[in-house]
């Protein structure tokens, strides 16, 4: 019965919010489809990270405008290591990696979803 309620609890968040990749994966992406790399550096219990992930990335309209664009990538700071010598002094931090894995652009700091969209429309490769 557990087994049931967890995978119908999973389906169910899964229908709405990004559908974050780890970062290998994502690198695979990325080369067949030329998208961006974004990369989200949360902390356990950041009050900011949970707004971030309650008001944008669980709206699904803003979830599907992002994966559009970006291969999304979610990473714990406490949890997870991460690439290309990425330094985060505070969280959420976002960085955008091209198909070189070049940091080409990193944003800090909590967002509504009409202001990250804005930061973050323009972004493409130099």
């Amino acid at each position: 019965m557990k087994k049931i309620i967890f995978s119908l609890i999973f389906c169910f968040v899964s229908l709405f919010g990004v559908d974050w990749q780890d970062y290998e994966e994502a690198k695979k992406v990325q080369q067949k489809s030329s998208k961006i790399i974004m990369i989200y550096v949360e902390r356990t219990n950041c009050r900011y990270c949970i707004n971030m992930q309650k008001d944008v990335f669980d709206d699904k309209k803003m979830s599907e405008w992002i994966e559009e664009r970006f291969v999304p990538v979610k990473l714990n700071l406490d949890m997870d290591e991460l690439p290309l010598d990425i330094s985060v002094s505070m969280t959420p931090s976002f960085y955008f990696v091209n198909k070189d894995q070049k940091i080409i652009k990193m944003i800090p700091g909590s967002w509504n979803g009409d202001d990250f969209k804005s930061l973050i429309k323009n972004i493409k490769e130099p």
